[in-house]
């Protein structure tokens, strides 16, 4: 069974970081890209960050680029979202997503977590 678990989301003031994790189990997480995505209510997914299979490539969305860094560790089969400088445009239900090949779109992925709220007052 593929799951995907977010964790780490919560509460933060403007200019806060927070680090969201995602543990991914049933799918052989080294052949796949993962990507962070978020949500808010009435909107589309938005893409916020990829990463490579081998961890060799990042992209960013141009929203969050310079402030967030994605990252994971194979042996503890997780990716990381390290969120910094946050405010309020970033208030949003974050989901960890799979995917066999790269992409930006949320259709391109197959898996996904069940999503983490992240919430920024300012």
């Amino acid at each position: 069974q593929v799951q995907l678990v977010e964790s780490g989301g919560g509460l933060v003031q403007a200019g806060g970081s927070l680090r969201l994790s995602c543990a991914a189990s049933g799918i052989t997480f080294s052949s796949h890209y993962m990507g962070w995505f978020r949500q808010t209510p009435g909107k589309e997914r938005e893409f916020v960050s990829s990463i490579a299979w081998n961890g060799g490539w990042t992209y960013y969305a141009d929203s969050v680029k310079g402030r967030f860094t994605i990252s994971r560790d194979y042996a503890k089969r997780k990716v990381y979202l390290q969120m910094n400088s946050l405010n309020a445009e970033d208030t949003a239900v974050y989901y960890c997503a799979a995917s066999e090949a790269w992409g930006t779109q949320d259709y391109e992925y197959k898996y996904w977590g069940q999503g983490t709220q992240v919430t920024v007052s300012s």
